[in-house]
Parts: C-alpha cells; structure tokens; sequence
C-alpha cells in the first residue's frame, strides 16, 4: 500500500498513532512524507530517527523549516524564539542526522503524483518541476552548500523566468517548492499572506487555481498550508491539516486506483499567532 503524508513537524507521537492505525509495514507498504519533517512540534530528533529507521520504506520531502534547520545548522541562521530543533543540533549524532536530511527530496513523481511541499509555479510543467527539484537538491548536497544557503533567503526574483541563472534561479526555485501559496495569473509570487483560500490579496490566486497553468490535469500533492485545510480532488491532494496547531495528521492511500484519507488527532504544540 501507498500513502502520502502531510506535515510532520517534529510530532512524532501524531506519525507513531497514525503509522499503528495504518497498519503500516515496511515490508509491505511505503510513504511519502510531503516536507516540514521538523519544528514546532515536540520530538524533531525521534521524527528524524524514526522516519531514516524505514529506509528505502519512507520517501520524504523538503520544506521550509526543514531548510530552516539546514541553514541554522551551516550558522546561516540563527534559531527563532519557536523552533523546537535543538535536541537535533545539541544531539551527539548532529552530523548524520544532518546529512540525512541533506539526501532527501525536493520532489518526487511516483505512482501517478507528482509531490511538491509547497507548490508549483504557473509557468512549470513537471518536468521542469522535476528538474529544478534536482538542482535544489544538487546544491544541498554539494561540499559548497554553505554558499548556497548564504543565497538562499530572500523574496526575488518573486517570477519565474527562463533566463534565470545562478542563485536567483534556485532561489526562486526554494521559494516555489517550499513556500507558495498565492501568485497572480503571471506567476508573481507572494508570500506575505498565509490565510485560506478565500483569503487572496487583491489579484492573486491559489496557485493551483491560477488558468491555463502548466501542470494543469497533473495529480499533485502537496502539504504547507494548513489554513488551507484538506483538499481530496481527484488530481489535487492538500495534506497539511495543521497537526502541529492541533488539528490531524494526514494520510492518502493512493495505491491501485483508490484514494482513501486517514487521520488522527494531534495534541496542540503551538498555538497559532
């Protein structure tokens, strides 16, 4: 069986009830887990630990905060007043849990879905997806990702374009994959607001609602935006139903031409605002 999975961030017991309610066996079964693996919730380190134990069983993504943790780790960053990593940068096996991280996805096409974290700009179509994807992933990787995530933060080029190169172009890539919500018609991507759907700053759209969009009919899934809530469309999962503020986590069966939505309950970690 096949199984998608929203965001994690650190609350493991939520993944341990849900993985039990499934059934899992990694023998038999394998998940994608849709990014923010860490932070915020209570157990970062045991989410790592547990998610690395199933091997080739559990595909994960990259998201925002896992990046975050990355570029903390690299002294990029510093820790904010909410983050709940520590117990993996004070834990004595800091480096392979860092470098585990640094191995996993930024997106995946498998079993007829194409899974992002965030989203997908107007202007990809999922080869392009995929492509940008394994840049990301190649700059993570390299002896040079420090560089990298010196000139990863910041909101432009806020627009997809061609002619991108060099850091501009994997920073729109991070912001895109790890961070939309709403872009206009063109593209332009904002990333001020986090409400639901309804919530649009005048002229934007959610970015799977924006026409003519190139991975139009694609099935994609994706998690992030937990205002958003589930969305079960036949070609569109949203998977982030806001575990770490509480609500569920989120599983989707989607083996063998099926789609069945699984959840549990979360206990509160943080509380939003």
């Amino acid at each position: 069986m096949i199984y998608l999975i929203g965001d994690l961030q650190g609350c493991c017991d939520a993944l341990d009830r849900l993985l039990a309610t499934l059934d899992f066996s990694p023998s038999r079964d394998r998940f994608y887990v849709l990014g923010d693996l860490v932070n915020r919730g209570p157990c970062s380190r045991r989410t790592l630990h547990v998610l690395r134990g199933f091997g080739d069983a559990a595909t994960c993504l990259l998201g925002n905060h896992d990046l975050h943790l990355l570029a903390v780790a690299h002294g990029v960053r510093p820790l904010h007043r909410s983050d709940t990593v520590r117990d993996i940068l004070d834990a004595p096996d800091r480096d392979e849990l860092l470098d585990w991280l640094r191995q996993q996805r930024m997106a995946v096409q498998a079993h007829g879905w194409l899974m992002v974290h965030a989203g997908v700009a107007p202007a990809w179509d999922a080869a392009l997806t995929l492509q940008l994807a394994g840049e990301v992933e190649a700059a993570l990787r390299s002896p040079e990702a420090g560089d990298f995530f010196h000139a990863m933060y910041g909101n432009e080029p806020a627009r997809w374009s061609d002619d991108l190169q060099g850091h501009d172009r994997l920073r729109n890539a991070v912001n895109t994959l790890t961070r939309l919500r709403f872009c206009t018609p063109d593209g332009h991507m904002d990333f001020a607001a986090k409400d639901g759907a309804d919530q649009a700053p005048p002229g934007h759209l959610p970015w799977f609602e924006v026409p003519g969009r190139k991975t139009a009919g694609v099935p994609i899934a994706f998690g992030h935006w937990s205002t958003l809530g589930l969305i079960n469309r036949p070609d569109l999962l949203a998977l982030d139903t806001g575990c770490v503020w509480g609500g569920q986590l989120t599983a989707a069966r989607i083996d063998g031409g099926r789609r069945e939505i699984i959840q549990v309950p979360c206990q509160q970690a943080q509380k939003s605002g």
